[in-house]
């Protein structure tokens, strides 16, 4: 089943359900949707830059639609997880915040496979620019592309995550789970850099514990770490509400908390404020838009 379908099959159903209240309420924040655009000419999708260059689109899913989907689902904020098309050029991104201020925040691609080597000296000085000039908020680091060799806790990274922490960046991770440890380090070492576990680590919920799992709930030892849920991906149904993964959603929950959880992908927004059984309103507010809106700084209404 598509995202489309997924959203299609569940707005017929429940989006009466997930009106907006009145003014004043819990803002709403999808805390990650990819954007491009192949039919613009001024953010051109280069294959020698992408990360993915063997799965570029033929489709928009742009700033515009971004904005009917929001509409749609009743969500007040998106943050724009910079797509892999376009590598290190981060210039769609900056569009989208600058011309639709308020309504987006973005995080970017600069270090690691296809992107700028870890150990270049020039990062932290790239980053700097990116949040102070095109708007970004922080940057995604996706070790999980180099799963063979370590450079997420290299020393070679210290200076990127020290610039980090001075301008408040935030830091999603992609990861594979064996690759959880290299967070924690850094998790420490910097406790000025938020980070966001991507994807719930990739975990495997057929595995035991150690191989995964467990360490990852060990990293709500680290303040600083928030992890967003993004539930079809350990699913192995694959089928929406993906109650599979639901007994470790509980277990982020019961150790991480609320205001450490984000959402994201318009179609688990009513799975999250619907159907979770073991989530009180208070809880709901902060897992729904509350967390990300402080997280990724957006402004207040």
């Amino acid at each position: 089943m598509t995202r489309r379908e997924i959203l299609l099959s569940s707005a017929s159903g429940m989006l009466a359900q997930n009106a907006v209240g009145a003014a004043g309420r819990a803002p709403v924040v999808n805390g990650a949707e990819h954007a491009w655009t192949v039919h613009d000419p001024r953010f051109p999708i280069q294959p020698r830059l992408a990360v993915c260059p063997n799965n570029l689109p033929d489709y928009d899913y742009s700033a515009e639609y971004l904005l009917s989907e929001m509409h749609t689902w009743r969500v007040d904020h998106v943050v724009i997880s910079h797509v892999c098309y376009y590598g290190r050029d981060n210039s769609y991104p900056s569009y989208c915040v600058k011309k639709y201020p308020g309504k987006f925040a973005a995080i970017g691609l600069l270090v690691g496979h296809r992107l700028y080597s870890p150990s270049d000296p020039e990062n932290a000085g790239r980053l700097e620019r990116l949040i102070r000039e095109d708007g970004l908020v922080g940057l995604r680091l996706s070790p999980i592309y180099n799963r063979e060799v370590v450079w997420l806790n290299d020393p070679v990274c210290y200076p990127l995550w020290k610039k980090a922490g001075e301008l408040g960046a935030v830091f999603n991770i992609f990861l594979a789970p064996h690759q959880v440890g290299q967070v924690g380090d850094m998790a420490r070492r910097f406790p000025g850099v938020n980070v966001v576990i991507d994807h719930m680590a990739m975990i495997d919920i057929t595995a035991p514990d150690e191989d995964g799992f467990g360490p990852l709930l060990d990293l709500a030892k680290y303040p600083n770490v928030y992890v967003r849920t993004s539930l079809h991906n350990p699913s192995k149904t694959k089928q929406p509400p993906f109650r599979d993964v639901w007994p470790f959603l509980r277990r982020l929950y019961d150790r991480f908390g609320p205001r450490r959880l984000v959402w994201a992908n318009f179609f688990e927004l009513l799975i999250m404020k619907e159907l979770i059984p073991f989530f009180s309103a208070e809880d709901k507010e902060w897992i729904l838009g509350r967390t990300a809106h402080r997280l990724y700084r957006f402004p207040a209404s």
